[in-house]
């Protein structure tokens, strides 16, 4: 039995894919790690895949498809999991192996005495290419430390902290059990990897562990703004994807119910800031039409988010007041660390 199913997806990352299967592979045959080829055409990634399972039978398995974009990757690699859990780690992204040590002693630990654990929660590190100093997104004054707990027992998150793919290994029957699916062709899904599970999660645990490394540094990486602006429409897709999955006002645990509000509201901040920073009138359109969107699907959920404080920020009227919203946000990217 494999503790722990780890999805790599692959779109033409010869140049650094090898770096991430690497640490990988510290897990030994606790682990199996599903290489997804996602139609790779301009380089030998399909080849490199290959190669690892030809070398590791039963640890590493290449699966190749037609491109489908990362969700489509991800759902590949959680339909061909075998894992008591899941976890996924981009191609130019690595894990610590020392705290990889501790995760998997973790979920061990869980599996063998039959106690049932949704979410394991652990640090992730900005490795920003430049930076002198690293990022470190923790939860430790928001999470009790190693303890199974539930949703009543978490604290408040603040502005700019969230719980990112980065951050969670869900238990691998969850997630094929709650419906989630990830359109194609589309980035930014990660977030509703982590989003659309969340009311199905009971028992979370927090290890405090810098785990996850997440590269930030190529021109071309989806996270670069001038790249984000270019993709608005995607952004804008998987906001209203989001929107559409729950009312949260209806979800029991209180505790929950804000946080998933909130994850909401820097939904909305992200696709308008981007809208603004585009300097474009088409796209303060968009803008203005998703928060119309929000306004008609759930009025309650919108006047929480409008009137509150990134909503406005994001709202002041006329062209000033995109100088405004644009000041406000980098003064809240310096505080809180966004991309």
């Amino acid at each position: 039995m494999k503790l722990l199913s780890i999805a790599v997806p692959c779109y033409n990352s010869a140049a650094y894919m090898d770096h991430c299967i690497e640490t990988l592979l510290h897990g030994g045959e606790d682990v199996e790690i599903l290489i997804v080829d996602d139609g790779s055409v301009k380089d030998n990634t399909a080849e490199i895949a290959d190669s690892y399972q030809e070398k590791y039978p039963t640890i590493c398995r290449a699966i190749h498809q037609e491109n489908g974009g990362h969700g489509s990757a991800v759902c590949t690699g959680l339909e061909n999991a075998a894992g008591v859990f899941f976890k996924v780690v981009d191609s130019d992204d690595w894990v610590d192996e020392e705290a990889y040590d501790r995760i998997l002693e973790t979920i061990r630990r869980f599996v063998e005495s039959n106690e049932q654990l949704d979410l394991l929660i652990s640090n992730f590190v900005y490795e920003k290419e430049g930076a002198a100093h690293k990022k470190v997104m923790r939860y430790r004054h928001v999470l009790p430390k190693e303890q199974l707990i539930g949703w009543d027992d978490i604290g408040r998150f603040h502005i700019g902290q969230y719980i990112l793919m980065h951050s969670v290994i869900y238990r691998t029957q969850l997630l094929k059990d709650c419906g989630l699916e990830l359109p194609k062709h589309t980035f930014y899904v990660d977030n509703i990897f982590v989003y659309q599970p969340l009311p199905h999660v009971k028992t979370l645990y927090y290890l405090d562990v810098d785990f996850y490394r997440y590269y930030i540094g190529r021109e071309d990486q989806s996270v670069n703004e001038k790249v984000m602006i270019s993709r608005i429409d995607q952004q804008i897709l998987v906001t209203k994807l989001m929107l559409s999955y729950y009312d949260p006002y209806t979800i029991p645990e209180k505790k929950l119910r804000r946080y998933m509000i909130n994850y909401l509201d820097i939904m909305m901040t992200i696709c308008s800031i981007l809208a603004i920073r585009s300097g474009t009138d088409e796209n303060f359109e968009k803008k203005k039409e998703l928060w119309k969107h929000l306004r008609e699907l759930n009025f309650r959920l919108y006047m929480r988010i409008r009137f509150g404080f990134l909503g406005q920020a994001m709202n002041v009227p006329g062209k000033g007041g995109r100088t405004v919203s644009v000041s406000m946000y980098k003064l809240a990217q310096k505080i809180y660390g966004f991309n």
